[in-house]
C-alpha cells in the first residue's frame, strides 16, 4: 500500500515512528535477543551467520497456524517492549506525536491502544504490481497474504485519516504534513477529532 514510504516521509517530517519489522529483524539477526527461542523452536532455520533466515521461518509457520503461534509467543512481547521503550522516551523528550508502524494493526486490535488510526491505501492493481515486484514473492503467495488480512474497504471505515499513495509521492507528502498539522492542533479536520471525543483521554 506505501505504508514503509509514509512511515519514512513521517520521520522526514520530524515524527518519531516505531517500525515493528525492523524490530523483529534485529531480533532475528546475529546475537538478536529472539535467535536463542526462535533456533529451539524451529532447529532448521538459522542461517550460516548465526541469525535466522527469516524467508525460511516464514514459510515453516505461513501455512502453520500452531508454528506461527508459538512464533508470535517468542516474538510479540519483545516486540511489546520495544515499543514501550520507544514510547517512553517520545514521552521523556516530550513529542507532541509519536506513530505506531505496526502489521495488522486492526487485525489484532492493536488500535485499541492508539489514540488515532491512519491507514495508507492504494488501488488494488497498483498494490499488486508493487508486491509482486518484492523479491520471492508470487501471485499464489500475495492472495495468500491478503486473505489474511482486513479488506482495504473496511480498514478504511476504520481510520481517522487514509492517505491514498496510488497518485503519487507528492500528493502523499501533502495528506501527511496536513495530518501532522491537524495533530499538533495547527489545523483542524472532522476526522482528526472523532477517536480523541470516544477515547477521552489521550495516549501516546
Amino acid at each position: 500500500m506505501g505504508k514503509s514510504t509514509a512511515a519514512a516521509t513521517l520521520r522526514r517530517l520530524g515524527v518519531a515512528v516505531f517500525d515493528a519489522d525492523l524490530i523483529v529483524h534485529r531480533l532475528l539477526a546475529p546475537k538478536g535477543a529472539a535467535v536463542p527461542q526462535v533456533s529451539a523452536a524451529f532447529p532448521d532455520v538459522g542461517d550460516e551467520t548465526g541469525g535466522i533466515d527469516r524467508r525460511v521461518l516464514g514459510r515453516r509457520v505461513f501455512e502453520d497456524p500452531a508454528a506461527l503461534d508459538r512464533l508470535e509467543h517468542i516474538l510479540h512481547p519483545m516486540v511489546e517492549a520495544a515499543e514501550k521503550r520507544f514510547l517512553d522516551r517520545a514521552r521523556a523528550r516530550r513529542e507532541r506525536i509519536a506513530v505506531l508502524d505496526i502489521p495488522l494493526l486492526l487485525e489484532t486490535g492493536g488500535d485499541r491502544r492508539c489514540d488515532y488510526v491512519l491507514v495508507v491505501s492504494a488501488p488494488a492493481f497498483i498494490q499488486r504490481q508493487r508486491v509482486l515486484r518484492r523479491p520471492g514473492m508470487t501471485a499464489i503467495r500475495l492472495s495468500a497474504i491478503l486473505k489474511k488480512q482486513m479488506p482495504d474497504c473496511e480498514k478504511r471505515r476504520h481510520a481517522d485519516f487514509v492517505v491514498s499513495t496510488g497518485a503519487g509521492r507528492d500528493q502523499t507528502l501533502r495528506r501527511l504534513q496536513g495530518i501532522i498539522r491537524v495533530l499538533r492542533g495547527e489545523s483542524s479536520d472532522s476526522l482528526g477529532r472523532r477517536r480523541r471525543a470516544a477515547t477521552g483521554k489521550r495516549r501516546r
